[in-house]
């Protein structure tokens, strides 16, 4: 399973990459994700390029979490079909084993 948190404005670019690099596929169907909102909040550091925000100030965001399912055998290219659709510099984004219960 792959979590990725990403501003509001961008969450549907993100969700179509992820869902074109093959994430998101349970039995028939494709393209699948949860999302629900919520607000990031960061501070660039010096030689951040942020997309949002200034150096040393701390930004308050509205984010969704998207979730989608990934096959092992897919999760680099998943993940780097993330990065490139993500506006963030540095994405935040968490990569979990599931266990099958068939």
């Amino acid at each position: 399973k792959l979590v990725v948190f990403v501003p509001v404005t961008h969450a549907d670019q993100v969700r179509a990459a992820l869902g074109d690099a093959g994430a998101g596929g349970i039995g028939n169907y494709t393209h699948c994700s949860f999302s629900v909102r919520g607000i990031g909040r960061f501070r660039p550091g010096p030689g951040a390029n942020p997309f949002l925000g200034q150096i040393g100030e701390l930004e308050e965001v509205e984010e969704e979490r998207v979730e989608v399912i990934v096959e092992r055998g897919r999760i680099k290219e998943t993940v780097a079909a993330m990065r490139r659709a993500h506006p963030y510099e540095e994405p935040a984004f968490e990569v979990y084993p599931l266990l099958s219960v068939e």
